[in-house]
């Protein structure tokens, strides 16, 4: 993504989902001088337990404030993690890049049009979002194309870029990162991996299934870095 005009603010608006990848990408904004603004969402999924660990990952880093906001794309469904009558998928033999049923539809482009609007009143130019396009899960707006194209967007599409004042940069530092290299990136800069959490389906006590595709993902990651996960699994 093209760098930001605008270097005396550093404040940044951080996508934190409470997960393995956006907890390292906060860590990577903290690291690089930013005063890091966390955005979470309540948008229906199926557990508020990943509410829990973002809260947790934000104090952990000192963020300048976390905000949770609610949002119902339950209404719609459409995906295995806003409609329950729709299965999380689990032990599947290989993850393809055929797009799973685990796909939100448009939740990355909602999610980015809450941090640039918050971005906005904030006076920041910057936006972190922790999608990873290298162990591909199949979702079409974790890759390169969609945010260079949401970047653009941003900057045609709001008062502050418009006037003159600033260009947004929005901040993929992970995209072509595998799991072991986040987490050992993660591990380098003091994330806790025991305050995240990224399965799909836990159990009603908050425990990781292990046999979901971000579940499976995530212990491929840790066993390729010669890590073992913090987390204890069903």
């Amino acid at each position: 993504m093209q760098e930001s005009t605008h270097k005396t603010d550093r404040r940044a608006v951080i996508l934190l989902s409470g997960g393995l990848d956006s907890a390292t990408t906060l860590a990577i904004a903290k690291s690089e001088g930013f005063e890091c603004h966390a955005l979470s969402f309540l948008y229906g999924q199926r557990h508020r337990r990943e509410i829990e660990s973002a809260r947790k990952v934000a104090a952990s880093f000192a963020a300048a404030e976390h905000r949770v906001i609610e949002i119902a794309l339950s209404s719609f469904g459409g995906s295995a993690l806003t409609d329950t009558a729709i299965n999380v998928p689990k032990d599947r033999p290989e993850i393809t890049t055929v797009i799973p049923v685990t796909y939100v539809p448009a939740r990355n482009t909602i999610f980015l049009s809450y941090a640039l609007a918050f971005a906005e009143v904030l006076g920041a130019w910057d936006i972190f979002i922790g999608v990873n396009a290298t162990d591909y899960s199949g979702y079409p707006d974790c890759r390169s194309e969609f945010i260079a194209a949401f970047e653009r967007m941003a900057n045609l599409a709001t008062a502050a870029a418009v006037e003159g004042r600033g260009a947004y940069t929005i901040h993929t530092p992970i995209i072509n990162m595998t799991k072991a290299q986040i987490i050992q990136t993660g591990m380098r800069l003091g994330v806790d991996y025991a305050l995240t959490h990224s399965c799909y389906d836990p159990l009603p006590n908050g425990r990781p299934c292990g046999h979901c595709d971000s579940c499976k993902l995530r212990l491929k990651g840790f066993a390729e870095a010669n890590l073992k996960d913090p987390l204890e699994y069903a």
